[in-house]
């Protein structure tokens, strides 16, 4: 591939995000001049001693908002599908076992890369695809529905070049500018709890964020003692390729603070708080990629550092401080499963189940470990978009987020029941889906690697997990149909509109099908990715 060619490619999962947002924030001023009267949805008032939210107000009469100019709602299924022809493109041209660069090695397509390139399009695929038909069931307002796309664009390159960066500071903007545009997007809705998640989100992914620049300032540190130039000592090639040469002492300090900063982003203990109430509260395709790839791209910039730690200080350390984070994850996301009534927090503490096996496979280091947290991280992205946007038409139909108050969709709605249905199915490992191959890699790596104990725990929570979740999703799709559908609580307001419809605008059911599709074709067979694969478990140091 030609340097201009290359460069173009890089470049572009961050630049037509950037291009579409910037289209919807036009859109959304032109709506600004021509309405300068806000004809947003109020701001619920707070009653009662639980903080419970009456109904909003009835707005005072205005002139009726502009509608969208048409078609501008799926601009945003530009991005992601310019991202999948670039991960595509890369693949093709990637040799074994190398990399290409672009504007001086700033950004850098290796194999972990573009697999993770790829896993992003796709998600953000159904999580983008999804948004149209959401905003619709949702009856968000013109202006609503230009800035939520804006802003997910936008989260979308901060992803992308989280993703394709080989610097580790520009790494470490990216995830910050992911904490800046997702706390608007938590608390979209400006409700009492929306915001009340927003905050939580800034402030502990805030303190994650501080102790990993403190990691990366100490790591810098190393690299420059070690005779790396200023220009090189934040680039992470020569980072893992001098990296023996770095003082052990600072490295581990400075790795481990980087595994708990970038930890808190990929929902791992012990600053996990944040995720259930930013997951719940979020609009559901915003939901999805939060949940679906931006815990992953926070767990990929962990297994740069890892990489580093490794051929500075061995395996041994960033084992025993991986598996004792896994295991943590896992025995408090079981705790929490098990006592859950809301659905969407329900999927969110299942987030944290499987990131805990993904640093548990991280901790295992084989190769076969590493090629498994790769397809599990898409296994898991795949499925968990899927399960996050039916959850978010279920919200619109139900008008409730409670577990209890949700019967019968397979009855009510056949084909939402079968996609929530199946996507939990995925979740849970069954075959043919890709975390049924992930979990069972996992597995036969931790007992080959004579971490028999750690996989032995890790698999006994999992299945505590496991009837949580399957009893929990069993009772909202079996059973009959209700006779009619209650009114939907004050308590659960805070997560919806009021239920709008009894039906699920068109257009909802492709990318969730789509999604299930691409998992289940990644359980069968990794195809014309399988080099791709190994070379990523590889660059990411498989022992």
């Amino acid at each position: 591939m030609q340097a201009t060619m290359t460069a173009a490619v890089l470049a572009a999962p961050v630049a037509v995000p950037c291009g579409v947002a910037a289209a919807h924030a036009v859109a959304l001023a032109r709506l600004r001049r021509a309405m300068p009267r806000d004809v947003s949805r109020p701001v619920p008032a707070l009653v009662g001693a639980a903080g419970e939210e009456a109904p909003p107000a009835p707005p005072a009469p205005s002139a009726p908002e502009p509608p969208p100019a048409p078609g501008t709602a799926w601009w945003g299924v530009l991005s992601p599908v310019a991202v999948l022809v670039c991960g595509v493109l890369l693949t093709a041209a990637l040799p074994r076992g190398g990399a290409l660069t672009a504007f001086g090695g700033l950004l850098r397509a290796d194999a972990p890369t573009v697999w993770m390139l790829l896993v992003v399009g796709a998600v953000a695929l159904v999580a983008c695809a999804t948004l149209p038909s959401y905003g619709s069931g949702e009856r968000l307002s013109a202006r609503a529905t230009a800035l939520l796309h804006t802003l997910v664009q936008a989260f979308l390159a901060a992803m992308c070049l989280a993703v394709v960066t080989a610097n580790l500071g520009v790494l470490w903007v990216a995830v910050e500018a992911t904490t800046i545009v997702t706390a608007f997007l938590v608390g979209h809705r400006r409700t009492r709890r929306s915001v009340e998640a927003a905050w939580k989100y800034v402030v502990i992914c805030s303190a994650g964020i501080a102790l990993a620049f403190l990691g990366t300032v100490l790591v810098y540190s190393a690299a420059r003692h070690a005779g790396i130039d200023e220009a090189h000592a934040l680039d992470w090639p020569t980072l893992v390729a001098h990296a023996g040469e770095f003082d052990p002492s600072v490295t581990r300090l400075g790795v481990s603070l980087v595994i708990l900063g970038f930890g808190a982003k990929a929902g791992l203990v012990p600053l996990h708080a944040w995720l259930p109430d930013a997951h719940s509260q979020a609009p559901a395709p915003v939901s999805a990629l939060m949940s679906g790839v931006l815990l992953s791209v926070a767990f990929l910039a962990i297994l740069r550092y890892e990489t580093i730690a490794d051929a500075a200080l061995g395996h041994g350390w960033t084992r025993v401080l991986l598996s004792t984070i896994a295991l943590l994850t896992l025995a408090l996301a079981t705790a929490l499963l098990l006592a859950q009534r809301d659905y969407k927090r329900m999927l969110a503490y299942s987030s944290m189940e499987h990131m805990s096996l993904i640093a548990l496979g991280t901790a295992i280091g084989t190769p076969l470990a590493l090629a498994a947290v790769l397809l599990h991280i898409a296994g898991h992205g795949l499925a968990k978009s899927v399960a996050f946007c039916a959850s978010g038409h279920v919200l619109n139909l139900t008008g409730t987020t409670l577990v209890g108050r949700v019967r019968g969709l397979l009855a009510r709605l056949p084909w939402l029941g079968a996609v929530l249905g199946l996507s939990v199915l995925a979740l849970l490992g069954f075959p043919p889906f890709a975390l049924f191959a992930s979990e069972l890699g996992i597995v036969r790596a931790g007992f080959a690697a004579g971490l028999g104990w750690v996989t032995a725990a890790a698999l006994l929570l999992v299945l505590v997990a496991f009837a949580a979740l399957a009893a929990r999703t069993a009772r909202m799709v079996l059973g009959p149909a209700p006779a009619h559908s209650p009114a939907p609580a004050a308590s659960s307001a805070s997560s919806a509109s009021s239920a709008s419809s009894a039906s699920v605008p068109a257009g909802a059911v492709w990318p969730l099908v789509l999604g299930l599709a691409a998992c289940a074709a990644l359980g069968i067979a990794t195809g014309p990715l399988t080099d791709l694969l190994h070379d990523a478990a590889a660059a990411i140091g498989g022992h």
